[in-house]
């Protein structure tokens, strides 16, 4: 059976072994990954829009790239969701394992602290290389542009500025949090002072004592 502190510090690395799955899951199912104002230039060049015009033909933005598989850049879309879904399933193996460390103690150290290293790393390793390579659709493939105009065949809209929004940020914070597991885990190693209470020395009492 683990010490207390043991258990309490498992535990706690359960706990946000969950968080790191929750985060990613709310991630894949928002559609806020990014967003950005657009403007349509083929409306304003037609009216000759002013600068105090140009506000009628600028809009909000956002989408989510799961849904971007049938339609821009298929592969890298498909791959981002696999890293993600690998980077998922690891932080359910890390979970796992720390449920089995906080109830008894490994006999094989994979099974143990060492062992949980590795899938945390494993984990956030596929999950910032989904985001990584999502980010690299975004910046270097001018996926917003593209996803503005994935419809359009008579008017050119053009992106003014776009941003990553909370749901590649939830995405990060799972990632960072299979660093902490890791901090919680090397905690797990330290063990506890224990406060010794001496008893008090009972004095000693000799033959010569007795004499006197």
């Amino acid at each position: 059976m683990p010490s207390l502190w043991k258990r309490i510090t498992f535990w706690v690395a359960s706990v946000l072994c969950v968080g790191s799955v929750v985060l990613l899951v709310v991630a894949l199912s928002t559609e806020r990954w990014v967003t950005g104002r657009i403007v349509c230039k083929t409306g304003a060049e037609i009216v000759n829009a002013s600068h105090l015009e140009l506000d009628q033909f600028v809009g909000d933005i956002s989408y989510v790239f799961p849904k971007l598989v049938q339609t821009l850049n298929g592969g890298l879309h498909v791959m981002v969701i696999l890293f993600l879904f690998v980077a998922i399933g690891f932080a359910l193996v890390s979970l796992s394992f720390c449920i089995y460390n906080a109830r008894k103690v490994p006999y094989q150290s994979i099974k143990g602290h060492k062992g949980l290293y590795v899938w945390n790393v494993i984990a956030a390793f596929f999950g910032a290389l989904g985001l990584l390579c999502f980010l690299a659709a975004v910046r270097h493939h001018s996926l917003t542009e593209q996803v503005a105009n994935l419809q359009e065949s008579l008017f050119v809209l053009v992106v003014l500025h776009d941003r990553l929004d909370w749901s590649f940020w939830l995405g990060v914070g799972s990632v960072g949090t299979h660093f902490v597991v890791c901090g919680v885990v090397a905690m797990s190693q330290i063990k506890p002072c224990k406060l010794e209470i001496k008893k008090p020395q009972q004095p000693t009492i000799s033959a010569v004592d007795l004499l006197y």
